[in-house]
């Protein structure tokens, strides 16, 4: 689902005509609108045209309500839209400080470049300011360190501070967007054109109401419409996936696993989904433990979508089923390069046996259930035991039975496990392209 990535999908010079193409376009969009004038910018400033205020709400509006619609059919990943994060404090000090400028010089930093194509001399003075103060804050920035990174929310949006759904955000957006522009419409009449309050027309415009019949219904239609769940995005991915499912090709090996671990090109993660009793008793080095209703939460997944494009995610529980049904979760919020390692804990740990002072496997005979633990620990080891991470070195003893199973060792150097590594035969599925800068090791 988009957005789309044009450097990614396009030849490095075509996307840079495209951002070069959509700048123009913008620019030209600005001018024409009349915002390469100081005089008609600062006029909305005395109420007496209120152009910058129209065409800004509703690009805000028309953006909002394509998004939203975009995401309800499933065409949208929200997730995936950058959003500047929230520094409360600094935020609007930055407000403020940009809107006295704006109000004093007449231009934001913006309308100041389409001022200076055109060789204003106002345009060219204000964006000559705007990079002089850019300069002087990246200097002096470090002496306001603290508070420049205070007050930090995070990706915080009006769903979050009101705490309803987003269609109902939107109605109430276009809701006040329109009224705001019939009182553009009437304070244009009385400031602009000196008009009585007796002279003013109170009845809004054929143009405005057809825009508010459109916008608002769109709204609204936003709003009963809603957003998908996860099991709705699951059925739009279901076909693909599921065959994905029945052919084994996303169930990997505990070989090929161990063999990316390794990798210093690629990060590798596990997501653990198991009780916590059972992860504290054992889990992989680069494992993280997630409950189920964490799975669903869109703060926690979106923190998972942001990982680096060289990071790979596997899916664990003891078996396969529990782990399978995170993977659809997952898929289905549109988490890529997931991966479910192939047996679970149980087969990680025929393949890769704890010491015997740590754990042994139950009798054949024993009946377990599916999803249970089929190992006997006598103590909690957690990420403690060379099962853990195969392969890798161990800066310290493991489990405090080391030296019980280890007596020729008499110091604590550090050990190396790669010459006892089973030779392992098995079909390598992971595809990744890397992309991101690399940084090996946990996630």
């Amino acid at each position: 689902m988009a957005p789309f990535d044009p450097i990614h999908n396009l030849s490095l010079w075509l996307a840079y005509g495209l951002f070069l193409v959509i700048g123009m376009g913008f620019g030209a969009a600005l001018e024409l609108s009349g915002f390469g004038d100081s005089r008609k910018l600062a006029a909305q400033f005395y109420l007496k045209d209120m152009t910058v205020l129209k065409v800004m709400f509703t690009g805000i509006i028309v953006a909002a309500t394509l998004l939203t619609l975009s995401s309800a059919f499933g065409l949208l990943d929200f997730d995936r839209l950058w959003v500047n994060p929230t520094y409360l404090w600094p935020g609007i000090v930055g407000g403020l400080v940009m809107g006295v400028g704006f109000v004093i010089g007449g231009f934001c930093p913006g309308t100041s470049l389409v001022a200076s194509s055109t060789l204003k001399l106002d345009g060219i003075l204000f964006a000559s300011g705007v990079a002089f103060g850019i300069f002087v804050f990246g200097e002096s920035v470090d002496s306001f360190q603290g508070f420049y990174q205070s007050s930090f929310m995070g990706r915080f949006m009006l769903t979050d501070l009101f705490g309803l759904p987003m269609g109902i955000v939107l109605t109430l957006l276009v809701l006040m967007a329109l009224m705001m522009f019939y009182g553009a419409e009437i304070s244009e009449q009385v400031f602009g054109q000196g008009k009585k309050l007796s002279e003013v027309s109170f009845v809004p415009s054929l143009r405005l109401k057809a825009v508010a019949a459109v916008v608002l219904g769109l709204a609204l239609f936003a709003t009963v419409l809603g957003q998908p769940t996860t099991q709705d995005r699951w059925e739009r991915i279901a076909e693909a996936e599921q065959t994905k499912l029945e052919n084994r090709d996303v169930y990997v090996h505990p070989g090929e696993v161990v063999e990316l671990s390794q990798n210093a090109t690629i990060r590798v993660t596990t997501l653990d989904v198991r009780s916590e009793r059972d992860f504290n008793l054992f889990h992989l080095m680069c494992a993280k433990h997630v409950k189920k209703e964490q799975l669903t939460d869109p703060d926690y997944v979106r923190k998972l979508k942001g990982a680096p494009d060289n990071q790979v995610w596997f899916v664990m529980s003891n078996d396969e089923q529990e782990a399978t049904e995170a993977y659809r979760t997952l898929r289905a919020q549109g988490l890529v390069n997931l991966y479910i390692i192939e047996g679970g804990v149980n087969k990680w740990l025929s393949i890769y046996p704890p010491d015997p002072c740590i754990a042994t496997p139950f009798p054949k005979e024993t009946k377990v259930e599916q999803e249970s633990l089929r190992y006997a620990f006598s103590q909690s080891v957690g990420a403690r035991s060379y099962s853990s991470h195969p392969g890798c070195p161990c800066k310290e003893f493991p489990t405090d039975c080391f030296l019980a199973t280890h007596k020729d060792t008499h110091k604590r150097p550090t050990i190396t496990r790669d010459e006892s590594l089973p030779k392992l035969e098995y079909e390598r599925k992971v595809k990744l392209k890397v992309k991101a800068k690399p940084q090996g090791g946990c996630g």
